[in-house]
């Protein structure tokens, strides 16, 4: 047999392997995923991820190399992937309002169909942020994100629409509270202000508030 047909075999075979492995580390972060998000960072037990991931601890070491390792990974997938969809949205195409609501429907509908994200991040700041501090992959998909949302305040401005000096770091966080609180307190506040902050007619108010509060902020 030549050498060209040995590679051939060999690299043949290395890529089932490398897409069993792949799958396996993908479980096991969707597993870790809810553990984290159930028990937090201090009650998730490796057993449970691992049966959990239908992997073996041994698996998760190799993969993590501890609880601690697995949670920064999770929390940084966590990141990445609402980072990424927000760069699909393709704002850009849109006018600076039309883009900003879109961007406050996103935010509310992502955190509406992704409850693990804002428990992980509640998680994450029980340990203050510690985790975050070594991720240097979230600090880049954090910066293009702001980078994205300057340019839709850049543009307003240009157009006549938005003010100008307006930090986008401080529009960001401001989207990103007026949804998180409210569902982060739906119960406590349900109870407080004796209406279900989650029946549909209370959720579809309050998503129409969240736009017309950050349209309100920006524009002239």
């Amino acid at each position: 047999m030549s050498m060209s047909s040995l590679e051939k075999i060999e690299k043949t075979a290395e890529r089932p392997r490398t897409r069993d492995s792949d799958a396996t580390r993908l479980r096991i972060l969707e597993a870790a995923k809810k553990e984290f998000a159930k028990s937090g960072l201090g009650g998730a037990r490796v057993d449970d991820i691992a049966e959990r991931a239908k992997a073996n601890k041994r698996m998760i070491y190799h993969y993590f190399e501890s609880k601690e390792g697995l949670f920064q990974a999770v929390l940084e997938q966590a990141y990445l992937d609402i980072r990424t969809a927000e760069q699909k949205l393709n704002l850009d195409h849109l006018d600076p309002k039309s883009a900003l609501e879109r961007l406050v429907r996103f935010t509310w509908d992502y955190y509406r169909k992704n409850p693990e994200f804002l428990t992980l991040v509640n998680s994450e700041n029980l340990h203050r942020a510690r985790h975050l501090k070594k991720s240097e992959v979230v600090k880049v998909a954090n910066r293009r994100f702001v980078g994205m949302v300057a340019q839709i305040l850049e543009r307003g401005v240009r157009e006549g629409v938005f003010r100008d000096g307006i930090d986008p770091v401080q529009l960001n966080i401001t989207i990103a509270a007026v949804g998180y609180y409210y569902l982060t307190n739906r119960f406590t506040g349900s109870i407080v202000f004796e209406r279900d902050l989650m029946a549909p007619e209370a959720l579809e108010q309050r998503l129409q508030f969240n736009i017309d509060t950050i349209l309100r902020v920006v524009s002239v």
